[in-house]
């Protein structure tokens, strides 16, 4: 059986995108990584070997090439339909490509092979996001297993995201603590905590947020780019330019941060 790491939750609320490699006719040719095509030459080489081929499957998530990652998958799954790894590997691809149907119904076969904690909480973030109260009910079920503190930490986080969306605002921001209090380290659980506040105008405690995340970690993008969004929305334009560069600095491919540059007349 493939194995696969422990997720690591991140939220859709306001996040960047992944900038997909594909591009209109009119321009250049996409230029292929070369380690990537080094893959591709040793599946070519080696066909029958599933864990290259899935490694392939991830390097070409990776640069956004869904249509061959989801070509690749489909011929691993023809030979393996059982497989927990491969389904659980479909919805993560699937999520990233933000077919989120997909994405959930691949998630709940591989969980119906193999009830891992894995599986069961990626699909509990889809389901928070959507607002259904399902993800709760996966999360209470994962963290009574007693995992230990970072499968606490995603079932708070996941139960936080679940809580802000449907305008618990309160018990969000109690679940975010809780997440943070097992994983200190946990980002995108600043991130929303800060959101919560700054969806409702509060700017000043959502800096407070922002602010004490990129002290936890300073090459973390998303806090510099949400401390400069509140800067802008308080009025302070040149505290707002300079912290969306240092975001761009981190992520120079965040189309948002080149948005908001261009927006305050930053080119």
């Amino acid at each position: 059986m493939i194995t696969l790491p422990v997720l690591f939750f991140v939220s859709c609320n306001d996040q960047k995108d992944k900038q997909s490699t594909s591009k209109e006719s009119k321009e250049a040719p996409v230029i292929i990584p070369a380690y990537i095509q080094e893959l591709n030459r040793k599946v070519e080489a080696y066909p029958d070997s599933a864990g290259l081929r899935l490694q392939y499957v991830y390097a070409l998530d990776s640069i956004a090439d869904f249509k061959t990652a989801f070509a690749q998958l489909d011929t691993l799954l023809k030979k393996d339909t059982s497989n927990y790894g491969l389904w659980y590997a479909k919805g993560q691809v699937y999520e990233d490509a933000r077919d989120t149907a997909t994405a959930i119904a691949s998630y709940i076969k591989a969980a119906k092979i193999y009830p891992s904690p894995d599986a069961q909480l990626a699909l509990a973030n889809l389901y928070a996001e959507q607002k259904n109260n399902r993800a709760l009910l996966i999360c209470g079920r994962v963290k009574a297993l007693g995992l230990g503190r970072e499968y606490d930490a995603n079932c708070s986080f996941i139960a936080g995201v679940y809580n802000a969306r449907t305008g618990n605002r309160q018990e969000a921001i109690q679940l975010f603590d809780d997440c943070i209090a097992n994983d200190y380290t946990h980002m995108p659980a600043y991130i929303e905590k800060g959101m919560v506040y700054f969806d409702h105008q509060q700017y000043e405690e959502a800096l407070k947020v922002f602010q004490f995340a990129s002290t936890v970690n300073n090459l973390y993008a998303d806090s510099y780019y949400y401390i400069a969004r509140c800067y802008e929305m308080m009025g302070k334009k040149d505290s707002a330019v300079l912290k969306f560069q240092q975001a761009q600095s981190l992520d120079k491919n965040s189309q948002e941060t080149k948005d908001a540059l261009k927006r305050l007349g930053v080119e």
